[in-house]
C-alpha cells in the first residue's frame, strides 16, 4: 500500500523560503511522476510542480523561478524548496504520486499547511 507523508509546513514572512519533503513507502522510481499540488480556501486544487522517473520538471507559471522541485531516489523523499513566498502561496499542500500504465493511478498525502504572512 503506498503511503505519503508530507512534512509539517507552517508560518513563513512573505519573502521567506520553506523545504517541504514527501517521503514514500515504497520506491518512488516505480512512479511515473511525483509531484506537488496545492488548495487555497475556496479554491480548487492546482498543480504546483512535478518531476517525471527521468527528471525532467513542470512548474505552475505562478511559481516558477521562485520553486524548485526535486527527488532523493535513495530516501524515497521528493523535496520542494519554496523561496521569495508571497501571501498567494498560502494553500494546503499535497504530495502526489502517478503511475501510468494501462490505467493511471494516483496517491495523495494527507497535506499540509503553508502559511505566508505577516
Amino acid at each position: 500500500q503506498v503511503q505519503l507523508v508530507e512534512s509539517r509546513g507552517g508560518l513563513v514572512q512573505p519573502g521567506g523560503s520553506l523545504r517541504l519533503s514527501c517521503v514514500a513507502s515504497v520506491r518512488i522510481f516505480s512512479f511515473s511522476a511525483m509531484g506537488w499540488y496545492r488548495q487555497a480556501p475556496g479554491k480548487e486544487r492546482e498543480l504546483v510542480a512535478t518531476i517525471s522517473t527521468g527528471g525532467l520538471t513542470n512548474y505552475a507559471d505562478s511559481v516558477k523561478g521562485r520553486f524548485n522541485i526535486s527527488r532523493d531516489n535513495a530516501k524515497n523523499t521528493v523535496y520542494l524548496q519554496m523561496n521569495s513566498l508571497k501571501p498567494e502561496d498560502t494553500a494546503v499542500y499535497y504530495c502526489n504520486a502517478r503511475r501510468v500504465d494501462s490505467n493511471t493511478f494516483n496517491w495523495w498525502g494527507q497535506g499540509t499547511q503553508v502559511t505566508v504572512s505577516s
